[in-house]
């Protein structure tokens, strides 16, 4: 993870408030694969770039334990301030370098974060750390593809969106182009012979105008923006949540529209 663009503490902050929770169904696509391809037990689940812990939240019922990773101490700070999960210890470190012993790990996970990752450094830590049959399971949300519908409102929020990632995408970093592939190059790196790919994995949910616009602030490359120009990006987030409660002919940020998501989910596992 050479990459280091989350670590700020008010950007931590941001991604506990506004960052999305891992869907159940990609959730059971996961463990599905997992209790197929190795069985139980699940013991050890690792959850690179955890970030503020959404994902290793949402793995601790089904392990005895789960340890979240990521080069961020202030994103770790935040996840550990989330209480009722005491099978969760969060560690600083990389991907590319594994505090694990060889064939220790049942499951392997990123959400939202394997683009961030050296591909090939990360791949000999994860089939080194595996044990025999044990996972690896990447996924992300494909964010050009979000729609947005409130009434009979939905084309234009969804211009609006559109117009948002515009202004920001001359400071999109080059590995977001890797979330916009589906991580088809790490994919065909995955060396095991047995890996597969479930895409067009449809998520209805019902976000706020106030919870979109701290997601646009929690993205990379809004940050990036705002280190170029705080004021222009401090006027992007102001002008629309205004423009989409126009849109709505509504008054409250908080109130709620619907939000059709589009995830995609690589998992692989290590021979025998």
């Amino acid at each position: 993870m050479a990459h280091r663009l989350f670590q700020e503490k008010h950007h931590a902050s941001l991604y506990q408030k506004y960052r999305f929770t891992p869907p159940d169904e990609v959730k059971n696509i996961i463990l599905q694969y997992l209790d197929k391809k190795k069985g139980q037990p699940h013991t050890l689940a690792v959850d690179l770039g955890c970030g503020t812990g959404q994902n290793s939240r949402v793995l601790a019922p089904y392990f005895q334990e789960v340890v979240g990773i990521d080069i961020s101490e202030c994103q770790l700070e935040e996840a550990r301030m989330v209480p009722g999960y005491p099978n969760i210890t969060y560690r600083k470190g990389s991907a590319e370098e594994l505090p694990f012993p060889d064939g220790s790990v049942d499951l392997v996970t990123a959400a939202t974060a394997a683009h961030w990752f050296d591909r090939s450094r990360f791949l000999a830590e994860a089939i080194r750390v595996l044990k025999p049959r044990g996972c690896m399971a990447l996924f992300d949300f494909v964010g050009f593809k979000s729609r947005l519908y409130y009434q009979n409102s939905g084309d234009s929020l969804n211009q609006l969106y559109t117009e948002v990632y515009q202004v920001l995408l001359p400071y999109t970093s080059s590995c977001i182009a890797l979330t916009d592939g589906k991580l088809e190059e790490l994919y065909c790196a995955i060396p095991f012979p047995d890996k597969e790919r479930f895409e067009n994995i449809q998520i209805q949910l019902s976000i706020s105008v106030k919870n979109l616009v701290g997601f646009f602030e929690s993205m990379s490359m809004f940050q990036t923006y705002k280190k170029k120009d705080a004021q222009a990006a401090e006027d992007l987030l102001n002008n629309v949540q205004k423009r989409f409660l126009e849109e709505m002919g509504a008054t409250s940020p908080e109130t709620e529209m619907e939000h059709k998501m589009e995830y995609y989910c690589v998992l692989a596992s290590k021979p025998q």
